[in-house]
């Protein structure tokens, strides 16, 4: 009984020990509470990510864009029924006004003009026999041979045969004229662009027969806003890019539409090209752009300073040390400088981050600072630069 109460008491005095460390060890290692409120970090910002707004000129572009057209085109057309019996040219052939283009079975139309030339003969012989006729009748009546009724009727005969010719000549006249133009000869001076019609094939009245393009002059049309078309005058130069050509090209306004295009509030412009040397061909895409010079100055931020949310502009700035996001109002934009005028949200001497960033909150702490260091929390650790 005695060596069992000995041993518990050594027990009771090794736990009494170990809990005695145990507390003593959580005493001695328990760490200190951490500071809830750590000091905000300031993002910094260089001085080249940071503007004030300029007052500078923007010039307003206005552009529109469409296929060249040829206005000096015609199209060579069948004048009677026939066969075509050949073709001289083919597409891409250049013709010269008067030239032969091909021949055309005109057999029925020379018939044609024969008869009439025969009949203007008859009519011819008729109105000699009048004549002849009248005067004879005429002797007689002042000789009082036959009445006066019988003289009128003889002057009525020869006017009826006189008509009778003038309407043959006239019939004549016309078989030529359709005669000669039935002949294919070219029109103007050009570059055959399409044949509709193949030799053997027999042709109608006003069938196409082939196309002839004068690429000396050519057009762009154009649709330019009610808004904007008041500041456009006939005569006015316009640049004009064309597809294909690596340097821009000069051309004139030609003529303004009167009235706008229903439904699009839109005004057609016309602008004509002098192509010479047949450069440019017809069915090229050309975007032009007018540029109107400004005499005003304006308020403007580079255009990667706005942003955009739910349809409003906005910019971050740097306003008493921290960053506020402000709505502003927009208006010229200039894409070859990069800018973008302000109507109202800014001032002059307002810091405006000249680009645009994530991870922005407003109300955050901001600085400028002369140069980014190694050791300093920069704004592009915390703040990335937007993809776009």
């Amino acid at each position: 009984m005695r060596k069992q109460w000995i041993y518990g008491g050594v027990a009771v005095a090794i736990l009494a020990g170990g809990t005695g460390v145990a507390v003593f060890a959580s005493k001695g290692d328990s760490p200190k509470k951490p500071d809830d409120k750590k000091a905000e970090v300031a993002l910094e910002f260089t001085a080249g990510e940071v503007v004030k707004p300029s007052k500078v000129s923007m010039p307003e572009l206005i552009e529109f864009s469409g296929p060249l057209v040829a206005p000096g085109t015609v199209v060579v057309r069948s004048k009677s029924a026939g066969t075509l019996l050949s073709l001289a040219v083919a597409e891409g052939s250049r013709v010269h006004v008067g030239q032969a283009l091909g021949q055309v079975d005109l057999e029925e139309l020379r018939y044609r003009a024969a008869e009439r030339s025969a009949s203007v003969e008859s009519a011819r012989a008729q109105l000699e026999q009048a004549e002849r006729q009248y005067k004879a009748n005429q002797g007689l009546a002042d000789q009082k041979f036959i009445a006066s009724t019988a003289l009128d009727t003889s002057r009525a005969a020869l006017e009826a045969a006189r008509a009778s010719l003038l309407s043959a000549k006239a019939q004549y006249d016309t078989s030529q004229v359709v005669l000669r133009q039935a002949a294919l000869v070219a029109p103007i001076n050009g570059v055959v662009s399409k044949r509709h019609a193949l030799p053997g094939e027999k042709l109608a009245p006003e069938q196409q027969i082939l196309s002839i393009v004068d690429l000396s002059k050519l057009e762009l049309a154009g649709l330019v806003g009610t808004h904007e078309v008041s500041r456009l005058k006939p005569g006015m130069a316009v640049n004009v890019r064309i597809e294909g050509v690596d340097k821009p090209v000069e051309a004139r306004i030609a003529r303004i539409a009167p009235a706008a295009e229903p439904g699009t509030r839109s005004i057609g412009v016309t602008l004509e090209l002098s192509n010479p040397k047949e450069e440019f061909r017809a069915g090229q895409y050309a975007v032009a752009r007018v540029e109107l010079q400004d005499d005003a100055q304006r308020l403007a931020v580079p255009i990667a300073a706005v942003g955009s949310t739910s349809g409003q502009d906005h910019v971050w700035m740097i306003e008493k040390g921290a960053l506020v996001r402000r709505i502003v109002t927009t208006g010229r934009r200039d894409q070859r400088e990069g800018r973008v005028e302000v109507l109202q949200g800014l001032s002059a001497d307002a810091q405006v981050l000249a680009a645009r960033f994530d991870n922005l909150r407003e109300g955050s702490k901001a600085e400028v600072v002369a140069a980014k260091s190694k050791d300093a929390k920069v704004a592009s650790a915390v703040a990335a630069p937007a993809a776009n």
